[in-house]
């Protein structure tokens, strides 16, 4: 029996229905149903249950109306599916598992959307998100480079950090997804002092870290050696840290990347600030792939995410680790205890 909600719920989207999201869903609520307590699955139903019986889990799926429901123990999955008529019609097709179909790219890009949406009504707590195809929502007419950037937008333009947490580290990251030769020309004063506020901000009320101890990474190889391999440290980031301290924030001098993220050195700093993509990435995912959890801050709501892609190949085949969604899940309930 369904009830009146007494407690906001956390909302769990599945991305790209042909992946891996529906199959991480199932096989960790039928081993730990405890940590879907209190969540509600934005997505149609049947996404669910074909995905279900071709992974032979009989799980106990239950379609709801609205979010204003007491969300179950765990032991009932609950899914709400926002879709308009005109979307709703696509998902009498059951997706094949690994074989992307455009036909489901915009119910994808509306469930995010209303999930998003519900949370900055105040209708849930936050939302952890399944992984996205790209290329197959891009085809469907998706401008945004990924989940982050279309969060951020969905939240009025909020200024936004992505970061990957895990027990081992944490990393912010200046720059997201772009090439590689745009990097230098990306950074400034300005956006590297944002970013170090909005980090430092979230650890401290989002994370419960009453004095944040932030490391500031280098671009360069040895951090620019005074200048001799790049300006970078010189001209932008070291002005933005000290501006940063100005404001009582602990960050480091911009460090070499070489040595930072060794373990005697990493373990002294709740955050580090890396410049572009792969230099934190590759540390985090080293130390801690399937355990890390995607966050973004600086959004107006609880956002976390899986650290994987879609893996199409394995998807419908049972034989995957959903470890990081559960890692994503416990990391939204714990930071809305600070929220």
């Amino acid at each position: 029996m369904i009830r009146p909600c007494k407690q906001k719920p956390l909302l769990i989207t599945l991305g790209e229905p042909a992946g891996i999201g529906a199959d991480c869903v199932l096989l960790a609520q039928r081993e730990h149903p405890e940590y879907f307590a209190h969540t509600i699955i934005v997505a149609p139903v049947e996404w669910l249950s074909s995905r279900a019986k071709q992974l032979g889990i009989s799980a106990n799926i239950q379609n709801i109306q609205n979010l204003h429901v007491e969300p179950s123990n765990g032991h009932i999955l609950l899914c709400w599916n926002p879709l308009s008529k005109d979307l709703q019609t696509n998902t009498s097709i059951q997706p094949i598992a690994g074989q992307p179909s455009p036909q489901t790219a915009q119910s994808v890009i509306a469930c995010i959307e209303a999930a998003a949406l519900a949370c900055i009504r105040g209708d849930a707590k936050g939302m952890t998100t399944g992984p996205i195809e790209k290329a197959v929502l891009r085809n469907a007419g998706f401008t945004f480079p990924g989940h982050t950037e279309f969060l951020a937008h969905l939240g009025h333009d909020c200024d936004i950090v992505m970061m990957l947490a895990s027990q081992q580290l944490r990393i912010a990251l200046l720059t997201t997804h772009m090439a590689l030769q745009h990097v230098p020309a990306a950074l400034s004063i300005e956006k590297t002092l944002q970013c170090i506020q909005i980090t430092h901000h979230d650890l401290k009320h989002r994370f419960g870290i009453e004095t944040p101890r932030l490391a500031m990474c280098g671009l360069n190889p040895h951090a620019g050696e005074q200048g001799h391999f790049g300006r970078e440290e010189l001209d932008i980031l070291m002005p933005a840290v000290e501006l940063a301290r100005q404001q009582g924030i602990q960050i480091t001098d911009p460090l070499p990347a070489d040595t930072l993220f060794s373990a005697q050195m990493r373990k002294q700093f709740d955050t580090i600030v890396c410049c572009y993509h792969d230099q934190g990435l590759i540390p985090i995912k080293a130390l801690s792939f399937g355990d890390a959890v995607n966050v973004t801050l600086g959004l107006p709501f609880i956002r976390t995410s899986v650290d994987h892609g879609t893996a199409l190949d394995r998807a419908g085949k049972g034989n995957i680790t959903y470890s990081s969604l559960v890692e994503a899940i416990k990391l939204a309930h714990s930071m809305q205890r600070y929220d």
